[in-house]
């Protein structure tokens, strides 16, 4: 059965949602004080070290001599199943909203494809639902669809060839086909080039809400978005579910100064009412003075970023006290967290140690090192993730 797209005028009004309706829709799975009484206030926390797959199974890297980057369709349903395999704690994928307001899954604002020998683009905000899935390969059987491209950062333009293949899909899908248990990062993608009006941005919040509303019965569900106005806005809009503000931590610099450092990433959290921070893990070893300010201000943390492919780092964070990360390589990565995470409290240290040891992994040698990437990891795959991510 084809899947409707969801108009903004079936959208309820929000504001009227009750507290104990909205109660009623956030997992038991969360520790948390969402709809905290403002005179007791308390803070999130994940439940145990996690581990969320970035894209679901791992973004693609066109351009990468390593094929793992290129295994699976990213943000496909097919990619969230695998990640789900490995028993993974959350999947993270990024929502757009179509121009007749269907949540889609796709990370990059413009989708391309080649017609006539030339790359035509267009922004995905900007095309419809039907039109979106016209896109790389069909759900029906036999149908053809238009070939989809992807362009980096650095300008240069890739067929999207994986090994293993699959079609575009919607929110709605996703909640649909994967399995309760798993858990939801839904970043909201806007695009940092669009200075976005408050109306603008409602809309497209609205439309999000509506469908996790109807779907994600008691999923494990947190927002998360680099936008400071639409973290701050879907945390205004409902109470149901954490909000976290997605940063690069200092790593990167925007016009936008809430953008630009981890401080600021506090100060935005707390004057909103966000739940936690998702930071790039290169400004946390950068700066790990950071983290206990983070704690202090009883705010969750997690990471993202291609460096949380090596079990060192994750190693290293699972002691500095962050809580999760985000990861392309979610087998390799779930298998290290269990084995680190499955060691008794008695003699934990030394056989933390013991553990690194014997997988012949390069020793962690302090977090100055891990941030400059000495740590065993190509340096050229660090290089690709930024071209694209």
């Amino acid at each position: 059965m084809a899947l409707k797209a969801v108009h903004v005028s079936d959208i309820p009004h929000l504001d009227q949602v009750s507290e104990k309706t909205a109660l009623s829709m956030c997992s038991p799975c969360f520790s948390n004080c969402v709809n905290e009484d403002e005179n007791e206030k308390c803070g999130f926390k994940f439940p145990k070290f996690v581990v969320m797959g970035h894209r679901g199974s791992g973004m693609n890297m066109l351009q990468s001599p390593d094929g793992r980057m290129k295994s699976i369709k990213e943000n496909s349903i097919r990619s969230f199943d695998a990640a789900a395999s490995c028993h993974i704690d959350f999947i993270e994928f990024d929502v757009q909203v179509t121009k007749d307001d269907c949540p889609v899954i796709f990370h990059d604002n413009f989708i391309l494809t080649q017609t006539k020998g030339a790359i035509v683009e267009k922004r995905v905000t900007d095309i419809t639902l039907d039109e979106f899935f016209s896109y790389g390969p069909q759900k029906e059987t036999g149908n053809v669809g238009k070939p989809l491209f992807r362009k980096a950062k650095d300008g240069r333009i890739f067929e999207w060839k994986v090994e293993k293949d699959d079609h575009l899909c919607t929110l709605q899908e996703a909640f649909r086909k994967l399995d309760q248990s798993v858990g939801f990062n839904i970043e909201l993608k806007f695009d940092d080039l669009i200075v976005y009006k408050e109306v603008e941005l409602s809309h497209m919040l609205k439309v999000i809400l509506r469908v996790v509303f109807e779907h994600a019965k008691d999923r494990p569900i947190i927002f998360s978005s680099f936008q400071p106005d639409a973290a701050l806005l879907v945390r205004k809009l409902q109470g149901a579910y954490p909000v976290f503000f997605l940063t690069n931590g200092g790593t990167q610099i925007y016009t936008d100064i809430r953008r630009n450092s981890l401080d600021e990433a506090i100060k935005l959290c707390l004057a909103g009412g966000l739940q936690g921070i998702v930071s790039e893990v290169r400004a946390m070893f950068r700066n790990p003075g950071a983290v206990p300010r983070i704690k202090d201000s009883k705010l969750a943390l997690i990471t993202y970023g291609q460096l949380n492919n090596v079990p060192e780092v994750v190693y290293m964070q699972h002691l500095m006290g962050i809580e999760g990360v985000i990861v392309d390589l979610v087998e390799e990565i779930t298998e290290a967290v269990s084995d680190i995470t499955s060691l008794t409290k008695e003699g934990e240290e030394e056989e933390k140690g013991c553990l690194l040891e014997e997988k012949g992994k390069a020793g962690v040698r302090g977090t100055l090192i891990l941030a400059e990437t000495q740590t065993g990891i190509d340096s050229t795959l660090i290089h690709e993730h930024n071209t694209v991510n």
